[in-house]
């Protein structure tokens, strides 16, 4: 088969790999149907984490069934699945108290950017629709299977509420579908902190009240004049700089809550000032597994359209040009079709 491998900072080339084989009962094969280039493969192509030896990309997906293992039964060859970017076996206790992606078994996805991917713990981790979807719903499913699922748990984790009022910080895919769960969750204003024209106006379609293009101490000076200087109830941390978390913490009311859901690089909070604010935080890797089958009928009913962030399609041996494009901001998120 082929797919994408990453060599250095910069250089991602569509190589000849080998096919993927069934290691373990619990394992599934899958065909992809469509994959991507996520926000997150970012930090590695721009040299802000070690890449080692070369190495296969990508941990979203959505696909047939092509071969299971002996000890998979809840999914079928030939059935269209979605899953997550953290595999999980869905019976441990932290999958039944709702963290999947900190399931006592997990293995996190990063081979999805190929023909066909071997699917862990495959039991518990994919999620069969119902028939074949629409190709057109595709890009939606695959949303789900990363950047729909963040999205949600940083409304969740940050427990936006009918009537309350959330802020969004980061415009990327992750931060976008962070404004379709806040509008789902009942938020009455939300508030985008975003310099990017086409991103601002996706952020609006989706549901954005406001929009917010200053940073730092201005942004949050902002925030503070458009919620009367008390701070926002819920704030998504959709970046992972110290600075987005800075502006995230400092956007909080007191008692308000921050979900943060970008990977962290040299962020340090300061507990003195945390202790003081009287802000909840919480976050980590998104439990998706435990979101999918609902945002999946979402996605069928056409209640949310998460496929809209990918504002480039790419065939899947142009995947290189989706980084560069990522990386240059011509684009949002590149989806690449097999």
């Amino acid at each position: 088969m082929r797919g994408a491998v990453i060599h250095a900072p910069g250089d991602v080339r569509f190589e000849t790999l080998d096919d993927p084989e069934i290691v373990h009962p619990t394992d599934a094969i899958i065909r992809t149907a469509v994959t991507c280039v996520c926000g997150s493969d970012l930090w590695s192509y721009r040299g802000a984490e070690p890449i080692g030896d070369p190495h296969p990309m990508g941990h979203e997906y959505v696909g047939f069934v092509e071969e299971v293992g002996s000890e998979v039964t809840s999914v079928r060859p030939g059935q269209f699945v979605v899953g997550s970017f953290a595999t999980s076996d869905n019976t441990c206790a932290n999958c039944r108290n709702g963290f999947h992606s900190n399931c006592l078994h997990r293995e996190f996805m990063s081979t999805c950017q190929a023909d066909y991917v071997r699917i862990p713990n495959a039991q518990g981790t994919l999620v069969a629709t119902d028939g074949v979807p629409e190709e057109r719903f595709w890009p939606g499913l695959l949303a789900n299977s990363d950047v729909m699922g963040t999205g949600w748990w940083a409304a969740d984790a940050a427990e936006v509420t009918p009537g309350s009022t959330a802020v969004v910080v980061g415009d990327g895919a992750v931060g976008l579908c962070g404004v379709i769960a806040a509008k789902e969750l009942g938020a009455e204003r939300i508030i985008v902190m975003s310099r990017h024209e086409s991103r601002q106006r996706l952020a609006l379609e989706y549901g954005a009240t406001d929009i917010v293009t200053e940073r730092g101490d201005d942004g949050v000076a902002r925030i503070k004049d458009l919620t009367d200087g008390i701070g926002a109830d819920s704030v998504l941390e959709c970046v992972g700089t110290a600075e987005a978390m800075r502006q995230a913490l400092r956007s909080a009311r007191p008692g308000g809550n921050v979900g943060f859901v970008g990977v962290p690089h040299d962020v340090a909070v300061d507990g003195q000032e945390l202790f003081f604010s009287h802000v909840g935080l919480r976050g980590g890797p998104a439990p998706v597994r435990r979101y999918l089958p609902d945002l999946i009928d979402r996605v069928l009913e056409g209640r949310i359209d998460p496929g809209k962030v990918f504002d480039l399609t790419l065939p899947l041996d142009q995947v290189a040009e989706g980084y560069r494009a990522m990386d240059e901001r011509r684009a949002i998120k590149a989806l690449l079709t097999p």
